[in-house]
Order: C-alpha cells, then structure tokens, then sequence
C-alpha cells in the first residue's frame, strides 16, 4: 500500500476521536504517534512522558525537544515501578508491572480531563505495531487489562510503515535506532536498581559518543557484556583500551564483546516463552 494511503488511515483514525492522551517515549512509533494526534485533534491531544529511571536522560531530553519542535503538547508523569518489588524482582513479567505503572497515571489524568470535558471523552493510545505481536512483549497484557488503544494495531501498521510515514512527514526521528527501557539491558533474576539502570546508560552513552548507531550493553553483574553489528565488530576493537577503562570505571570487572552481534530482546533467550 502507498504511504500516503498509509498517513491518510492514520490521520482519519485520530480525526474521529474527541480527543487523546499518546502514551510518549520519543521513540519512533510513540513519536509519530503523538505528531499524527497532533496533526489531526490540535490541542485536544496530549502526550504524556513518564520521568522514570529506567528512561536513559538523552532519551528524555531528545523526546522533549521532538514535542517542543513540532508544538506537540507534552506533559509529564513520574511513575512508581521502583517502588514495586515485583518490578524490581526482575523476572520475565517485568515489563508488565512497568507498563502497569504508567497507565495507572495516565489512567489518573484521562480522569482530570475528561472531569472537564463536555460530551466527550478522550482515550489513551500508544504505540505498539503489527510486528510487536510477534514478540514477548507481556506490557501488552497490561496494556488490555487497561484498556488501552492500540492505533498501528488497529490498522495493521509494521515498523517498516511507521519509519516510511516518518520519512513521509519528513520527522527526524524516521531513522532513529530503537531505544528500549534502560531496565531492558539487566539480565532477568537480576534486581533492579537506579545503580545498575545508571552504570548501563552511562557505557552506552560513552558508546553513542564513539559514533556507534546499533548496540546494547547488556548487564550480567559483575559483567558487561556489548552488542553491536558485527560490521562495527572492527571499529570497537580499535577502541578496545578506552571502552574497557570506561566501563571499568564504572564497575563492570569483566568487558566482553558478543560475537553474535545485536539482537533486540536477547535476554528473553533465557526465558522458557
């Protein structure tokens, strides 16, 4: 189908709503999102970013000005999953009790406006995709049990036709890498903390500075272990000295290269899904 056939369904998808709350990260499917819901309803949209530990602050920063440049309004919520030591336990649902967390706040708000509103009723969206239901994603679960909308879904929209109506739109973040939760990168059975979430943003921002586009640094206590293409697998070498002291420095006592490259979601390898 042709993009703008594509932008057209999206655009009549938000047009027949009163209004709507865009569950927000910055990321490339939240991001178009919230422009298209700004594009069709004004300012009877808004998208909401959650201030949490496990969003790295470059994420934070760079999902603020992307709100800020196209207009788009934005406000922010500071959910408690820390808080939950079902969350913190690590275990295979743990993206289920963070999803959970935001949507009790977005839940919260969708209540203040709509206690505003005259005849009308706004619902809250986010953007999970046709190619996400493939995958081991249990915020799904919370999201349903929320109830919440799920415009791609609906519309049968991939990842590859969020980056070509990006692209259409000509949005800077149309090439934008994939960016998961900070908490993503500990390996499952490991307690989450502000620490560990910490040690991984700041390697792999020490990583982004080196001019890497693809990686992870995936955090097996006392090991940091990076995932980057193997096209890079050269370049990091001749970085060896610097990564190995940087991460050192950041008390990782082991630093290893995995040869299988990046892979989204490898954790999940060690879960019986």
């Amino acid at each position: 189908m042709d993009v703008k056939v594509w932008t057209q369904k999206l655009e009549k998808y938000f047009k027949q709503l009163d209004g709507a709350i865009v569950a927000y990260s910055g990321g490339v499917d939240s991001g178009l999102l919230a422009y298209a819901a700004y594009a069709a309803l004004g300012h009877k949209m808004v998208a909401v970013i959650a201030e949490s530990p496990s969003l790295a602050r470059r994420e934070y920063r760079s999902a603020k000005k992307f709100a800020a440049d196209h207009g788009i309004p934005l406000r922010v919520v500071r959910t408690a999953e820390m808080e939950n030591p079902r969350y913190r336990a690590n275990q295979g649902d743990r993206c289920y009790y963070c999803k959970n967390a935001l949507f009790v706040k977005l839940k919260e708000l969708r209540e203040q406006i709509n206690k505003s509103l005259q005849d009308s009723a706004w619902p809250i969206v986010y953007g999970v995709n046709k190619d996400d239901l493939g995958d081991y994603r249990p915020g799904m679960l919370a999201a349903k049990e929320a109830s919440i909308g799920a415009p791609y879904v609906d519309l049968g929209i991939d990842k590859r036709t969020i980056r070509e109506i990006c692209t259409y739109y000509n949005l800077e973040i149309a090439e934008k890498p994939a960016m998961p939760c900070l908490a993503s990168r500990l390996q499952y059975g490991q307690t989450v903390t502000t620490e560990k979430l910490k040690q991984v943003e700041v390697a792999e921002n020490f990583l982004g500075d080196l001019g890497f586009k693809i990686f992870r640094v995936r955090h097996h206590g006392d090991t940091a272990r990076i995932e980057i293409q193997q096209s890079d697998f050269a370049a990091l070498i001749r970085n060896r000295e610097k990564i190995c002291q940087k991460l050192h420095a950041l008390g990782f006592t082991f630093v290893a290269l995995d040869l299988d490259g990046f892979r989204s979601g490898s954790l999940n390898a060690e879960l019986d899904l």
